[in-house]
């Protein structure tokens, strides 16, 4: 953990008015309990401004779902005014939001710019009407590119484009084809996910009865340096697996606490926090999580304290997924293993395999070290 720095603020509104049919967050489809949450929002806030929590303030928010582009103006106003009323918020905070493209128009993100929200987070995920059908999104390649636009002319100079790859019937040719669309917009971040499919969600049941697939390894790794090697050419530093910035300081602050240690407060069902060694969850349970807070409860569910070695074994996995990589005295200091004795004959056999480098008192991953960075924490 960084002392020095402030922890991050993460909200999250489980609310959908349909759920994509990859999404594997928890959310469900029932708007008409937005008030009652906000309520019960306002409470967990109440709830940990009176804790011991050894948080000093907070340097980012983000605004999560869900679709938290579902409240409305005035409910997204009264949120962020009870959230600098609870908790010591940093005059320069980094204050994210996700919106779906369907959901908001022009006066929606002329408010949000004028309420605080600085920067934008767009579900897009394709410019392509069909795959945004195939992946069981609501809103059409039209309103993606309109969003944008109004998200420009509302004043965002901080834009972020969610975009997936590796969709049944996509190749890299028609992946590039997107990835230029998306750069026509100049977006400030761009986050590239490659499909994934989780057992309980619907599209995992479509290709499992229909026989598609997912891209085989060497298939995979065409698009992920494909993408990398586009988006360099356009000025964009690929920062961490799947998200690449126009410069360091587009870099998302909220996303790097979670890779770098650094303590966070999650708010909401199924929220996650982690502060001082020990990571916390609440119920992903609407219900639960209203009347808990309505009874005076916590909304916790379990918690965990995380050993040494597991703390450890955490920071070498989430940093050698980011380009930064590790600084090795400062791992030495907090973890006490010096990485370059300890893993020495491993170290030097990724090195030479071209997966890592070691420069400037610092371990991190190549290009190639990036495209398996799950499979290097084993080291």
């Amino acid at each position: 953990m960084i002392k020095s720095e402030q922890a991050g603020l993460y909200i999250h509104v489980p609310f959908c008015l349909s759920k994509c049919a990859y999404c594997s967050f928890y959310s469900i489809a029932a708007p008409n309990l937005i008030p009652e949450f906000i309520k019960a929002l306002l409470r967990e806030m109440a709830f940990w401004k009176s804790s011991c929590l050894p948080l000093k303030g907070f340097d980012t928010i983000y605004l999560g779902g869900g679709t938290p582009s579902l409240l409305s103006g005035g409910q997204i106003h009264d949120l962020l005014n009870a959230v600098h009323s609870a908790f010591a918020i940093a005059p320069q905070a980094e204050i994210t939001m996700e919106v779906n493209p369907g959901d908001v128009s022009p006066e929606y993100l002329r408010n949000l710019r004028t309420w605080g929200v600085n920067r934008l987070n767009i579900g897009v995920q394709s410019f392509d009407d069909g795959i945004l059908k195939f992946l069981g999104r609501r809103h059409s390649a039209r309103e993606a590119v309109c969003v944008s636009d109004a998200a420009r002319a509302a004043g965002f100079d901080n834009i972020g484009l969610d975009l997936i790859y590796g969709v049944s019937g996509q190749d890299v040719r028609l992946w590039i084809q997107t990835l230029e669309r998306a750069l026509s917009f100049v977006p400030e971040h761009l986050s590239c996910y490659q499909l994934s499919l989780e057992a309980q969600t619907p599209l995992f049941g479509r290709y499992r009865s229909e026989g598609l697939s997912l891209p085989a390894e060497s298939e995979a790794l065409d698009f992920f340096f494909a993408t990398s090697h586009r988006l360099a050419e356009a000025g964009y530093r690929h920062y961490e697996v799947s998200n690449f910035a126009r410069g360091n300081s587009f870099r998302s602050r909220h996303n790097m606490k979670y890779w770098r240690h650094i303590p966070y407060l999650g708010l909401g069902p199924s929220a996650h926090s982690f502060c001082a060694g020990r990571r916390w969850w609440n119920t992903a349970d609407v219900a639960a999580y209203i009347q808990n807070l309505s009874e005076g409860k916590t909304p916790v569910w379990q918690s965990e304290e995380l050993s040494a070695e597991q703390l450890a074994l955490e920071a070498l996995f989430l940093g050698l997924r980011t380009q930064d990589g590790i600084d090795l005295e400062q791992y030495q200091a907090l973890h006490g293993v010096d990485l370059l004795t300890a893993k020495k004959q491993t170290l030097g056999q990724l090195v030479e395999n071209g997966l890592v480098e070691i420069r400037d008192g610092r371990l991190s991953p190549t290009l190639s070290g990036l495209a398996v960075a799950d499979s290097l924490a084993l080291i």
